[in-house]
């Protein structure tokens, strides 16, 4: 039988799933948060630093440990979003997904006609889904959309209602940028920026759409999940090295200033 989709089954439920959020493109980083609880691992190619054979390599360790592999996409590109699901991803999440045509034309890409266009070619979904991937692809690999813009809070209701769609994913320094809020680094999110991540979840939950965020602090992924977001990634890689690196430090040198941690703001897609 195909490979159940943990992913799915946690949003299907009700339940908060966890994804590591990896944008350093390193196999071996990828495989050791594999191994660390997170339900997930999103290989970040959007934002990380490197391309798509780096991300395969990536996909691949992480096909290794319990954790299911998620991929963010560069762009709404049906070739590149095949590509990656024919490499092994279990889910996409995609950016920019402004409206109900973004969200169409993302959904398409990520189905096997008659329900979308994605060629078939499904190599290492194959290896990592099992020999019945194909019959069974289109109801277990994730379609989720990002909403980062005020535009796309404009449209979210239309953008929960495409067929087909199973999540979407909150940029809240992107939305923060597009609405001239302050980014959220250290702090809590400014009454604005809460009043609009309020209002994303609030209105995917009453669609029956499991909505995401990337917290830049364990804090805020308490306070997120509290608000009824499921999907969460509590911090990047580089923002996690950073942080317990300068931990450790000040720790070693007897320093307590009770500083932010320098470019914790970086971790923030």
């Amino acid at each position: 039988m195909t490979r159940p989709n943990r992913i799915r089954q946690l949003l299907g439920d009700g339940d908060v799933a966890t994804t590591a959020w990896l944008s350093t493109g390193n196999a071996y980083t990828a495989e050791v948060l594999g191994h660390c609880g997170y339900d997930a691992v999103t290989v970040d190619l959007q934002h990380g630093m490197f391309g798509v054979e780096a991300a395969i390599a990536c996909l691949q360790a992480v096909s290794s440990t319990p954790a299911v592999p998620l991929v963010r996409c560069r762009s709404n590109d049906a070739e590149d979003i095949g590509h990656l699901l024919d490499a092994g991803a279990y889910g996409v999440v995609c950016p920019a997904i402004n409206g109900v045509d973004d969200a169409t034309r993302f959904v398409g890409a990520c189905r096997y006609p008659p329900r979308g266009r994605r060629s078939y070619g499904p190599s290492r979904g194959l290896l990592y889904g099992g020999r019945d991937y194909v019959d069974h692809a289109d109801s277990t690999v994730l379609a989720i959309a990002m909403i980062e813009s005020l535009d796309a809070v404009d449209a979210v209701d239309a953008i929960v209602a495409v067929d087909g769609l199973d999540a979407v994913y909150v940029g809240p320094n992107d939305l923060a940028v597009s609405g001239g809020y302050r980014l959220l680094g250290e702090q809590p999110p400014v009454p604005e920026l809460a009043d609009v991540l309020r209002h994303i979840v609030d209105r995917s939950r009453a669609a029956a759409i499991p909505a995401g965020i990337f917290a830049p602090t364990v804090e805020h992924a308490v306070l997120f999940a509290s608000w009824g977001y499921q999907l969460i990634a509590p911090g990047n890689d580089v923002g996690l090295l950073r942080a317990e690196s300068a931990r450790r430090l000040r720790v070693l040198r007897g320093v307590d200033d009770g500083e932010p941690v320098p470019g914790r703001e970086e971790a923030s897609p």
